[in-house]
């Protein structure tokens, strides 16, 4: 029985030794997991801070892929796959880490370039595809005195008529300083707001002390003083975060002839050198008007619910923290975005029965500031009413934490809803529609 067992295990290994080709070559091997995991972010005007699209490219940069991909650097996707699904996650399998490690001992091969397959037709600045329609941020200029700052800023646009949008994308001009952006979306009745472009564009949250004043120094109200339709939460972006495109019928919204983004939290993070920034949002139109709008709530920091106990992070401590909510209607998530600054350590989401059954939302063992997902389901997640939403946030305030910004350690808190890189936050935000049956059939991918 034991030689059995054990000639069993040969030949598993020697399988799954097999499954790794002997000779890896660029043209055959290596190109089309480049395309896959590496191009979309490493190609001009993307997050990458260098170029993944050529096998010079490649070569060039071979060691530094190794050794981001065998430490699970890259591709980014913090989340746990071992733990729960998302659609379109973006990581690489040890038979294909294995592989490349395997093609550039041997010296990166290159084959037949004349078999090199075509890169990818990737669109210009974006990753959801050609926009129908891309309306220029104003550009801002910052200076390098390693400050966080934070912007209201107004970006209106007209149309023909009214009609309904599918998704909107915002697109950094400059990664290295726009760390996130909450957008939302202004509908102006047609007939009272004259000039769109009243007032000034941009608003400095320190400069103006109410929310008040910095709207009536954008011209964000109609002409008679009335407020116009305000659609939150529209337009987002974290660091690695793509904008979410759902099959039709699945959320979107309605936009009249007159409307404006507002970006209510432009943050730039801090940066020793003066920098522009010329970022854009990118409209992608929809057929028809939506299904089935999206509904969001918001646990722990700014949200509906407390953290428990209260985000005050002492120094020297590895701390945990809680937040719960129990659902009184049946709901189907769609969308999930865990959000920590540079002292998290790791991210748990779970839904709870009272009986005691379980639904894994999400698990980031290893939490990185650097990449903040929205995090889609394969399929929707069906959370029946009376089930507990848990979240527990560990948070590592001490000398081992290499992100941590104090030194000595000293202690940090949540400073009502500060965004500045430096204070902590911690939220869970959950996008959703109201259960219907047959919801978890639907593919979100």
């Amino acid at each position: 029985m034991l030689r059995w067992i054990n000639g069993f295990c040969f030949i598993l290994f020697m399988s799954a030794c097999s499954s790794v080709s002997k000779n890896p070559l660029y043209e055959t091997d290596i190109a089309p997991i480049v395309y896959r995991s590496c191009s979309p972010c490493h190609r001009p005007n993307q997050i990458g801070h260098f170029n993944l699209l050529t096998y010079e490219d490649v070569k060039q940069n071979a060691q530094k892929i190794v050794y981001t991909i065998k430490n699970r650097l890259m591709p980014p996707w913090p989340a746990d796959v071992h733990y729960t699904q998302f659609a379109g996650q973006n990581t690489l399998t040890d038979n294909e880490i294995a592989l490349i490690e395997k093609w550039v001992v041997q010296g990166c091969k290159v084959g037949d370039r004349k078999n090199i397959p075509k890169i990818p037709d990737f669109p210009e600045r974006s990753f959801l595809g050609k926009p129908d329609l891309q309306i220029p941020v104003q550009p801002v200029r910052l200076s390098g005195n390693y400050s966080d700052r934070f912007l209201l800023v107004k970006v209106p646009f007209e149309l023909p008529q009214d009609t309904f949008v599918q998704s909107i994308e915002f697109v950094p001009g400059n990664t290295k300083v726009v760390h996130h952006v909450n957008g939302d979306m202004v509908r102006f009745e047609y007939d009272k707001k004259l000039n769109l472009y009243d007032g000034e564009l941009v608003a400095d949250m320190v400069h103006d002390s109410t929310i008040a004043q910095a709207y009536k120094r954008i011209g964000i109200l109609h002409d008679d003083g009335s407020a116009p339709t305000l659609v939150k939460s529209v337009v987002n972006y974290l660091p690695g975060a793509i904008a979410q495109k759902y099959s039709a019928g699945i959320g979107g919204w309605k936009v009249n002839r007159k409307n404006a983004f507002l970006l209510a939290d432009l943050h730039y993070g801090p940066s020793v050198e003066d920098a522009w920034d010329s970022s854009y949002i990118n409209i992608f139109f929809a057929k028809k008007k939506p299904e089935r709008p999206l509904s969001e709530f918001q646990l722990g920091t700014l949200g509906l619910t407390p953290i428990v106990p209260a985000l005050v992070i002492p120094p020297n401590k590895i701390s945990t923290y809680k937040t719960s909510v129990t659902l009184l209607e049946d709901i189907s998530v769609i969308t999930i975005n865990p959000h920590m600054h540079l002292l998290g350590k790791s991210f748990l989401a779970y839904a709870l029965s009272p009986t005691g059954d379980t639904i894994r939302l999400i698990h980031i063992p290893r939490w990185d500031f650097n990449w903040q997902n929205f995090y889609t389901y394969k399929k929707p997640v069906h959370i029946p009413a009376g089930y507990t939403i848990w979240v527990e946030g560990v948070f590592d305030n001490t000398v081992n934490n290499p992100y941590n910004p104090n030194h000595p350690p000293k202690e940090v808190r949540d400073n009502n809803g500060s965004m500045r890189t430096t204070d902590e936050m911690f939220q869970f935000i959950v996008l959703y529609l109201p259960y219907q049956e047959g919801d978890e059939k639907m593919s979100l991918e």
